[in-house]
């Protein structure tokens, strides 16, 4: 057997609807729009949403909650993932960023506690939790919130 002679398998192309290509066709005159009425007119048919002037179900539906213009995010950081870096180093919000612990600093780094630590380090950070302090301290870490 040679490429050009490959076909597809019964079944697997399947034609296109030809519509308004003469009554023989079968789908000739109305183009199987049916008669008349607005969805069978060019670019008729109505808007997503709409109920045929029912109220729609996202205006029945009532209005929730707002928007905090003055929200803080914060990119987080848990104690565990601290441990790439090495013994008594620094780590600040730029070598986070370095590092891809952190990809966008947004309005501060702030350090969580979670995990386990298992090196001495110097960190300065935005926001730092009671438990990743103590957790740091311990290691005999430095703690400065910038």
């Amino acid at each position: 057997m040679r490429l050009e002679e490959l076909k597809a398998p019964a079944g697997a192309n399947k034609r296109t609807k030809r519509v308004g290509r003469g009554t023989g066709s079968g789908h000739g005159k109305t183009s199987t729009r049916g008669h008349k009425g607005q969805k069978s007119r060019s670019g008729g048919g109505v808007r997503p949403g709409f109920e045929g002037g029912q109220m729609p179900l996202q205006r029945r539906l009532p209005k929730r909650g707002f928007n905090n213009i003055f929200k803080k995010v914060y990119a987080i950081v848990n104690v565990e993932d601290l441990n790439i870096f090495p013994d008594g180093s620094e780590v600040n919000p730029d070598t986070l960023q370095e590092t891809g612990l952190v990809k966008a600093i947004k309005d501060g780094v702030k350090i969580l506690g979670n995990g386990v630590l298992e090196k001495r380090l110097q960190v300065k950070a935005h926001k730092i939790s009671k438990q990743a302090e103590e957790k740091i301290t311990a290691k005999g870490g430095k703690v400065e919130v910038i």
